[in-house]
């Protein structure tokens, strides 16, 4: 018998990612549509009997782990980023990741499933997952049951306020069309919805007006400055990784 005091999961399948570190992922799933990964099963999850049936459906539940939180460091109140970093509240009232148990749940689009050579890939878009989050469940999206319109949203009941523009300077764009050629889809695109969502954090507001940022995209740095509601990229650059070294 299981003891009621203690459970311990073993992942299924591991995300990968083109996000590389936490700043800059959209703050919830499906905010950004181009945002893509796959999930590569782990096995013995390889069995394509077990994903019989799922390509009918184009939304999948991904249960997975906060892997990036450091252990034992979550707290009953937190501050999140929707309301400005002024106010807490309970974090069983958020979806913050400093939870007693760091497990998190996202809906993202199925795009398809590979398998070949002993290697089981799903691939999903709309995501908001870091790079080699652990997976521990997938589970089939039932629009009649998931989808309830009548929810209240509590502080979140809108999609948060997107900025007007994204405006690429000449050298910025062809760093981007640089590596669009590498990785083979449209990275101009996903940087632009990717920055229009405002991924600063609440405490930007003590900063400057136009103060640098950057984050990390795939193989690079995306650096740019918000000047009014505009947002303007002034440099993309390619980070030295194993592969380029």
């Amino acid at each position: 018998m299981v003891s009621i005091n203690a459970y311990s999961f073993n992942p299924i399948g591991r995300v990968h990612s083109c996000f590389k570190e936490k700043f800059g992922i959209p703050r919830q799933p499906g905010l950004v549509a181009g945002a893509r990964a796959t999930v590569e099963m782990l096995p013995p999850y390889v069995e394509a009997e077990a994903f019989r049936g799922l390509t009918e459906f184009s939304h999948i539940w991904l249960l997975f782990v906060f892997h990036a939180v450091p252990t034992g460091r979550w707290k009953p109140t937190v501050r999140p980023p929707r309301l400005g970093g002024n106010r807490r509240l309970g974090v069983f009232a958020t979806r913050s990741t400093f939870r007693p148990n760091p497990i998190g749940q996202s809906v993202v689009k199925l795009d398809g499933i590979r398998q070949s050579r002993g290697r089981l890939v799903l691939q999903i878009s709309g995501i908001d997952l870091l790079d080699q989050t652990p997976v521990l469940d997938i589970k089939p999206y039932l629009p009649y049951a998931d989808a309830l319109p009548e929810a209240h949203g509590g502080f979140a009941a809108e999609a948060p306020r997107r900025l007007a523009t994204v405006r690429f300077t000449a050298s910025a764009r062809r760093g981007l069309n640089a590596a669009a050629l590498r990785h083979g889809y449209d990275l101009e695109g996903l940087v632009a919805d990717l920055l229009k969502h405002d991924p600063r954090p609440a405490y930007h507001a003590q900063r400057p007006p136009g103060a640098p940022y950057g984050m990390r995209l795939e193989d690079l740095n995306i650096e740019w400055r918000v000047v009014g509601s505009e947002v303007v990229v002034t440099a993309v650059t390619r980070l030295e990784t194993r592969e380029t070294r």
